[in-house]
């Protein structure tokens, strides 16, 4: 089972222009370890998203389905290469919290000091409620890793505090929810997972449902939430069987300073990219 490759221009007005042209590989949700998701699906995910070459590799969490397995997972993973670096959220699965168990509590999971070392250990640096920033030519945009806020992990105003609110902030995260935060406003991008883009897409409705608030509007894509750009991303793989009109997808983001924005918008298939495996 492919994902398609999502290829999309975003125009930022704060960007500094030595980041113009920054690409960002952004995966979330493979959830390695399901019956969708085997090891030969987790390689065609790395293998894929390698092939891009982007600067900047970015991984939202629910990497794994079940912690269990997920020093044998990471492992795969760690075959992800990037030139700025692999960075990484976690999402609720990987704090025991499955989409159904929110109010019921979570199972167990590891630590996150034993998350650090299991994701240290495959060379992918773990963000959560922290703040680093990312130098080029005398510059430097900072990166925000917001912890999960499906399962209540998140504390933006921790990472706020780590970075310089006058530079641009580019947050990474797994829920989409974590835009409705009031201090949102000092972060010029969001990016996000967790809602698989519904799954099951209707025409003319947009998806049945997702797991976050306002779903037709933030399941998937690129949108505007007061003032601050926020994009979702559809996942590269899923726990339960199916889709409708929601192909799995790994995107490929280039930022742009607005000015030189071309507003362009391709979708490509994983397998013209790179050969599928299995």
């Amino acid at each position: 089972m492919s994902s398609i490759v999502e290829r999309i221009a975003i125009a930022l007005p704060g960007l500094p222009p030595q980041f113009d042209g920054m690409t960002l590989a952004v995966v979330a949700d493979i959830h390695a370890g399901s019956r969708n998701s085997p090891f030969a699906v987790v390689k065609e995910v790395v293998e894929t998203t390698n092939s891009l070459q982007a600067d900047v590799i970015l991984l939202l969490g629910d990497l794994v389905h079940a912690s269990a397995r997920a020093s044998s997972y990471l492992s795969v993973l760690s075959e992800l290469e990037a030139k700025e670096g692999v960075w990484a959220c976690l999402g609720n699965h990987e704090h025991g919290f499955v989409w159904h168990s929110r109010y019921l509590g979570a199972s167990r999971a590891p630590s996150f000091d034993r998350w650090r070392d299991l994701y240290a250990e495959a060379g992918i640096r773990l963000l959560a409620n922290e703040a680093r920033p990312l130098p080029r030519e005398r510059s430097r945009i900072w990166l925000l890793g917001v912890d999960d806020a499906y399962s209540g992990h998140d504390d933006l105003a921790a990472a706020l505090v780590q970075a310089r609110r006058d530079e641009f902030c580019l947050a990474m995260t797994h829920s989409p929810d974590i835009v409705d935060d009031p201090q949102m406003r000092a972060v010029d991008l969001v990016l996000a997972g967790h809602t698989h883009g519904g799954q099951i897409c209707l025409p003319f409705m947009g998806p049945v449902f997702a797991p976050c608030r306002q779903f037709r509007r933030r399941a998937s894509g690129l949108v505007s939430v007061n003032g601050t750009t926020l994009y979702v991303t559809r996942g590269a793989g899923e726990a339960l069987p199916f889709r409708l009109n929601c192909p799995r997808e790994i995107s490929l983001l280039t930022l742009v300073c607005e000015r030189t924005a071309s507003g362009r918008h391709e979708r490509v298939s994983a397998t013209e990219t790179r050969s599928a495996v299995g």
